[in-house]
């Protein structure tokens, strides 16, 4: 499968973010098209069509996702868009933050036109992310000089503007309904479901929250059509889609393919290999909550459904390599300090089975480790998984239930031997990139 420049078409041009650049390729068109000769619900229905499922990692329906929004609610609706981009190994959006800013503005001028959204949006980015939140504030400023924000959208009814909100770097705040009480300006702690946000959301409003490239995705619709769309990748998984990959590959980035690229021909034939000719241990496919995969297992398509039927998850698409020089117990102790540190604490579940997770195996990379460890780390998952308040539980489980069980042997060598194992190499430690 070659790769496509779509969602990436503008990125390399001279001065990208500027808005006379966006312009020269027909930017805001789209959105013109949207608020002047559509009406909300045939946008919506448009996208429905598309089959386009949101890419921040759940990989639902989006078109359906608009269409629980009520009308005429009594309170005003709201578009979030979640930049928020802070699990290990993703940094695919933040390439269109900081050289397609444009595109990303008018896609939520026809999202917030379709479901309503009256008058103000945000775009909630994460704190570290500095550069790209001063990109935003001078695309926004451009954007309202031109007339594109503000009151009368094109000379519509339609008033709508946008505000870009500087998260504090809490993981946890990428979860819609912690990134909806951070925007409210209370600490950053999930909500209980139900209700759901599209119908009792951000200042108690109906709302939406989709990432940016789920949202990127829209104007394209808009202008090319539904079955343009589907003619990427496959039924149920269409469209372009960005991976990043980061980890042992000698040519890490964000690559833009129709959804469903092999994994195993990512790796080999477009990103490299692994550099020094090593082998190849294992594949997290979707972020640092996915599960991992052997050698054996990536000769597969890269989409929802397929790395689901593997026994993972494609996530936020993004791939860490992990070769055969890297201590597997090392990678899966230091997300387990991750997922412990940024957990919000609301829940017991959470707050106490990701430290125990955590202290375990510590415990065991430390050389303190005991045979009882290993089925200890297998039950943990159980009093966690599907008991917390939102899915960071869930995501602290994933790496580790999926590493014990398909690399007994290396948690064993360590208990036994007190240390790694010999081929693996303290300073080969693996680089789970947030960043270019």
């Amino acid at each position: 499968m070659e790769p496509i420049k779509v969602l990436t078409a503008n990125i390399d041009k001279p001065n990208s973010t500027a808005i006379d650049t966006y312009l020269q390729s027909g930017g805001y068109e789209r959105a013109r098209k949207a608020l002047t000769t559509m009406t909300p619900d045939a946008i919506i229905q448009l996208v429905k069509d598309s089959e386009l499922r949101g890419r921040g990692g759940a990989g639902f329906p989006t078109g359906s996702k608009w269409g629980f929004v009520p009308k005429n609610a009594p309170r005003p609706t709201y578009l979030l868009c979640n930049a928020d981009e802070s699990e290990p190994g993703t940094f695919k959006d933040r390439v269109i933050i900081e050289k397609d800013p444009h595109l990303l503005i008018e896609s939520m001028i026809i999202t917030g036109f379709a479901i309503g959204s009256n008058p103000m949006s945000y775009i909630y980015i994460r704190g570290e992310f500095h550069y790209g939140a001063t990109v935003l504030e001078k695309a926004l400023a451009e954007a309202r000089a031109k007339g594109f924000l503000g009151k009368g959208v094109f000379g519509t009814s339609f008033d709508f503007d946008i505000t870009v909100a500087r998260g504090a770097g809490a993981y946890i705040c990428g979860e819609e309904t912690g990134l909806i009480e951070s925007i409210e300006g209370h600490r950053g702690q999930p909500r209980v479901k139900p209700p759901f946000p599209a119908i009792i959301g951000a200042f108690g409003g109906p709302t939406v929250v989709q990432n940016v490239e789920t949202l990127a995705c829209v104007p394209l619709i808009v202008e090319n059509g539904a079955e343009w769309f589907k003619s990427f990748g496959s039924p149920k998984n269409t469209g372009p889609k960005l991976y990043c990959i980061s980890g042992a590959i000698n040519k890490p980035g964000v690559y833009e393919f129709p959804l469903g690229v092999n994994l195993k021909e990512l790796i080999y034939e477009h990103c490299g290999g692994i550099p020094g000719g090593r082998k190849l241990k294992a594949v997290i496919p979707g972020g640092a909550s996915a599960p991992m995969l052997l050698p054996h297992e990536i000769d597969l398509p890269l989409n929802f459904d397929a790395v689901m039927k593997a026994g993972s998850m494609l996530g936020s698409a993004a791939i860490i390599v992990i070769d055969d020089s890297m201590c597997i117990v090392d990678a899966v102790w230091r997300l387990a300090k991750f997922f412990a540190h940024e957990s919000c604490g609301q829940c017991t579940p959470c707050r106490e089975g990701t430290n125990w997770i955590e202290t375990v195996l510590d415990r065991i990379e430390r050389g303190g480790g005991v045979p009882e460890d290993i089925p200890l780390l297998m039950d943990m998952p159980e009093n966690i998984t599907g008991r917390s308040l939102c899915a960071l539980g869930d995501a602290a489980c994933g790496p580790v239930l999926s590493s014990i069980h398909k690399f007994t042997d290396e948690f064993r060598y360590h208990i036994e031997h007190k240390s790694c194992l010999p081929e693996t190499k303290r300073y080969r430690r693996l680089d789970f990139a947030s960043g270019h």
